[in-house]
């Protein structure tokens, strides 16, 4: 028979985004492909985990996190979505919100379990449930608003569907879901009897007149849904992998020994740097982080629009998929390379979002940079006007 690489590997195979990257550091561009959110970490986060180290905390941690961390998480939670979850059994902090996301397929998934995923979609969330075994069943948003209808959560249920992930903020389309639309997941998930897995990574990143709502605190939603979320984007700190799940006591156990298994806990100072976070950074942060944002995003969607590149503008998150049908090539890989080539921007090509054709004329840039940075992305795009 000869030896192999197992029937999963195709699953975890390199990411349009990092390939992306890579190909950026090739010709020395500037990296709107990755999230990587480049402005500053907050002081208190630095010097918390600066301290901790000088400390001695250098170890092992309880495999669900500091406690530290999980009695900050759970205040943070109350006080933004008014929900109670209990730092003994309710939290686990994992190694991002992709390791959390992953522990909890692999805890409450079987494989063959058949998974709702809305379209465009995140990869790795793609990624993570086939390495569980599970399937994800596609369902396409319309643009430009990226709306659904009940009707098509009903063309793509069958006996076999065990769950539905709700990204919200969206990556890559910075859709926020709206109270009526997340009522009309409950009803479905209630009639059904599905988990409902949500990534909330965005939830401070949200623009205009647009609201996050935790999907966990509508009526009877917190006991079926696991909500993940992370310290990666709020406090720019991608490399540090502090994320966390947040769900009844039921599946946190599991979810926790799964942890424990792949990860046994998260790097214990930078713990202590997020719990320092949440703990000193008052409301006016947050809000700050929405108001830069919004100012990034204008001024980039702007000059986008007037490249001939029309945005989808995003509502949340900090990513804007962007119509190239212009740009020279046959596919949105081809398309992307162009914009690098001529430009020295590299973006994500949109077919990373899509299981289908759609994403071919669409990519996607980050636009998490600082000042700068995103004034120089801004002048070499225009370069394709």
């Amino acid at each position: 028979m000869g030896l192999t690489l197992s029937d999963r590997h195709a699953c975890v195979q390199q990411s349009e985004i990092r390939n992306m990257s890579i190909e950026c550091r090739r010709v020395g561009g500037i990296n709107l492909a990755q999230g990587v959110c480049d402005t500053p970490v907050p002081v208190p986060v630095l010097q918390g985990a600066a301290e901790a180290i000088e400390q001695g905390m250098n170890t092992y941690t309880h495999y669900a996190g500091l406690f530290q961390l999980r009695q900050a998480l759970a205040l943070k939670q109350k006080r933004f979505s008014g929900l109670t979850f209990d730092p003994e059994c309710e939290i686990i902090v994992s190694a991002g919100a992709t390791g959390a996301l992953y522990c909890a397929f692999q805890a409450l998934l079987n494989p063959g379990d058949e998974v709702i995923v809305f379209e465009p979609f995140y990869g790795y969330h793609i990624s993570t449930l086939q390495a569980a075994g599970a399937m994800p069943v596609y369902l396409p948003l319309n643009p430009p608003d990226w709306s659904f209808s009940v009707h098509d959560l009903e063309h793509v249920v069958t006996p076999r569907t065990r769950a539905i992930i709700i990204n919200t903020p969206a990556n890559p389309s910075g859709k926020v879901f709206s109270v009526h639309e997340l009522e009309l997941i409950a009803s479905f998930a209630e009639c059904y009897d599905l988990f409902v897995f949500t990534d909330e990574i965005y939830e401070h990143f949200v623009y205009g007149d647009n609201i996050h709502h935790s999907f966990a605190s509508l009526p009877g939603m917190r006991e079926r849904t696991i909500t993940v979320s992370g310290s990666s984007k709020t406090f720019s700190v991608t490399g540090w992998r502090i994320g966390y799940a947040f769900c009844d006591a039921r599946w946190a156990q599991a979810i926790g020994y799964f942890n424990d298994l792949v990860y046994v806990c998260a790097p214990a100072p930078l713990q202590a740097g997020v719990a320092r976070g949440f703990g000193e950074l008052g409301d006016s942060y947050y809000h700050n982080l929405s108001v830069d944002y919004q100012t990034k995003r204008d001024r980039f969607c702007s000059a986008l629009t007037q490249a001939g590149l029309p945005p989808h503008i995003p509502d949340g998150a900090y990513y804007v998929l962007t119509d190239v049908s212009r740009i020279p090539g046959m596919t949105g890989k081809e398309r992307a390379m162009h914009i690098l080539q001529k430009t020295g921007v590299a973006s994500v090509p949109g077919g990373a979002f899509y299981h289908d054709k759609r994403g071919e004329k669409m990519v996607r840039f980050c636009f998490a940079k600082e000042d700068a940075v995103l004034d120089e992305a801004i002048r070499r795009i225009q370069l394709l006007a």
